[in-house]
């Protein structure tokens, strides 16, 4: 489904990814793990068109996508949940939510796909009038996963989707997540909770200092030497 091809990205003259590659196919749950700095958030930002491309290719569904503009992306079915949760703090949540959805125009898809949301997340049916900003860390983070949903996304990718959050709302994010991957959403995921990273998904990827270093499927990182003795305390 997506596919990275020696992907450069650099902030001024200094790169932040040199030649990275990856891929994504349908139906999975792929995770980035990596030290702060080592590039995760950046490779996000790059498939999002948040940021251009120095060199290299990226393909979502067969149609090259580096350097368009985040809104193609999006309409072509690939949201991003940010790191930090970025909801937008002076609207309500039912406003936020709308926004999420800003590119569609069916009112009773839009409607149903509301449904199903407040079934899995209650709590913000219960806020809806209420600024975003007044929102629990826990709930600004529910909030910015349903604002991704209404967009309908092919692929989601989600940055950093336990930071700040309290263990037991950690626990609840993870859930979400893998509920959201078995309705068949395909999820890519940048998560410092190396280990919970690896025991959820299907592959992972460690990135280190801007370049791909290992890859495979979750348990074989997790058995890694390596990984064990820098991220896994182990």
């Amino acid at each position: 489904m997506l596919r990275l091809e020696g992907v450069t990205v650099r902030y001024g003259k200094v790169p932040a990814l040199r030649e990275v590659s990856l891929e994504v196919r349908a139906g999975e749950l792929v995770t980035l793990i990596g030290a702060n700095g080592a590039g995760k958030t950046t490779a996000l930002k790059a498939i999002s068109g948040l940021l251009p491309l120095a060199g290299g290719h990226i393909v979502f569904d067969g149609v090259p996508i580096a350097n368009a503009r985040p809104r193609e992306v999006l309409a072509r079915g690939i949201a991003h949940c940010p790191e930090g949760r970025r909801v937008f703090p002076e609207l309500t949540v039912r406003e936020n939510l709308a926004m999420g959805a800003y590119l569609r125009r069916d009112r009773a898809g839009i409607a149903s796909d509301l449904e199903r949301i407040f079934a899995k997340l209650p709590r913000l049916e219960e806020r809806l009038g209420q600024v975003a900003g007044t929102l629990s860390g826990g709930e600004q983070q529910m909030l910015a996963i349903a604002r991704a949903l209404m967009s309908r996304p092919r692929l989601m990718l989600f940055d950093e989707p336990s930071l700040g959050l309290a263990p037991n709302l950690v626990e609840r994010v993870f859930d979400i997540i893998a509920e959201i991957r078995r309705e068949g959403t395909t999820v890519l995921m940048v998560e410092q909770n190396a280990l919970a990273a690896l025991e959820m998904c299907d592959r992972a990827y460690l990135l280190e200092t801007g370049q791909m270093v290992l890859h495979g499927n979750g348990r074989d990182l997790l058995e890694n030497p390596h990984v064990r003795r820098a991220y896994l305390g182990g």
